[in-house]
């Protein structure tokens, strides 16, 4: 065994230990790999609890699969690892947990899609849902090579998250990231929403990922409909276009907040999207307000 093999065997470990102790993970769920080199991968073995791994226990796979040595059998979560190397030369190590906040935004099907954080921006960009799939099927696969080529993350629907990077503990922090911005999103719209960063300052901190050494697997979507419906080419970020500046409250979920549970009409002028958004200029949410609180008042 190589020097290059022990560590990264010790990286596994160490990712499984630290999935367990932030209870990312319960049980025996989730799953680590890593390349190690052009025709060999290795990977977590199933049913063992990974926060109590020790590195013999790990399997070593070709990229069809096929087990090439190793005592116990690799995940069954696998062929989801295989495809994102298939369609990542660049990546070197998979992560898949079961975070719960980001598990829960999965399960209520709320992507990690606003510009909310400068970190997450500058480390992940936006973070879309992956359709469900059945576990352990091809299915799972399918939905997850559709967002792979332009996301290092990924929500699973009614399932959990999955990150890749440039090596295990590179992909392990980008799943801590996704923890950590879940938990605030889901505080934050508590507390009555959150402030979003404008289109232009979102570009300047795309600008600076070079610097951070987090390079970009793929551009922001000028407009949604560029980013494809069989493989997505591109990120798309809820960022409102706003020179004058950098943090815009969201308006849509202001409105849908002054509407309250009953949904009434919309004023007159007020579009609603397909998909839930809500249009309407400042002078309109400005008069709606204005008469929630009056209603209020009476």
């Amino acid at each position: 065994m190589t020097r290059i093999e022990e560590q990264i065997r010790a990286d596994i470990v160490e990712a499984g230990r630290r999935l367990y102790a932030r209870a990312y993970i319960a049980s025996s769920d989730g799953n680590i790999s890593a390349r190690l080199d052009d025709r060999r991968l290795i990977t977590t073995p199933k049913s063992v609890c990974k926060g109590f791994m020790t590195p013999d226990m790990l399997v070593i796979v070709d990229y069809n699969g096929n087990k090439l040595a190793g005592e116990r059998d690799p995940s069954t979560e696998l062929p989801m690892h295989l495809e994102i190397y298939r369609n990542r030369p660049d990546v070197n190590a998979v992560v898949h947990a079961h975070p719960p906040n980001a598990t829960g935004f999965a399960v209520a099907g709320i992507p990690l899609t606003r510009a909310v954080l400068a970190e997450v921006i500058a480390t992940l960009g936006s973070i879309p849902i992956a359709a469900y799939g059945t576990p352990s099927t091809s299915e799972l696969p399918e939905a997850v090579r559709k967002y792979i080529k332009a996301h290092d993350g990924m929500l699973l629907a009614n399932h959990g998250a999955v990150t890749c990077g440039r090596d295990v503990l590179g992909a392990y922090y980008k799943m801590e990231t996704i923890e950590h911005f879940a938990k605030i999103s889901l505080v934050a719209r508590l507390l009555g929403g959150e402030h979003l960063i404008s289109r232009e300052e979102v570009e300047r901190l795309q600008g600076l990922r070079g610097i951070y050494g987090t390079p970009a697997p793929a551009p922001l979507c000028g407009d949604p409909s560029e980013a494809g419906t069989d493989q997505v080419v591109c990120q798309v970020l809820e960022a409102p276009e706003s020179p004058a500046q950098r943090l815009v409250p969201d308006v849509s979920l202001a409105l849908r907040q002054a509407r309250g549970p009953q949904r009434a009409s919309l004023p007159d002028g007020v579009e609603e999207s397909r998909d839930g958004e809500i249009r309407l200029t400042y002078g309109e949410l400005t008069a709606l307000i204005a008469d929630a609180v009056k209603t209020l008042k009476e």
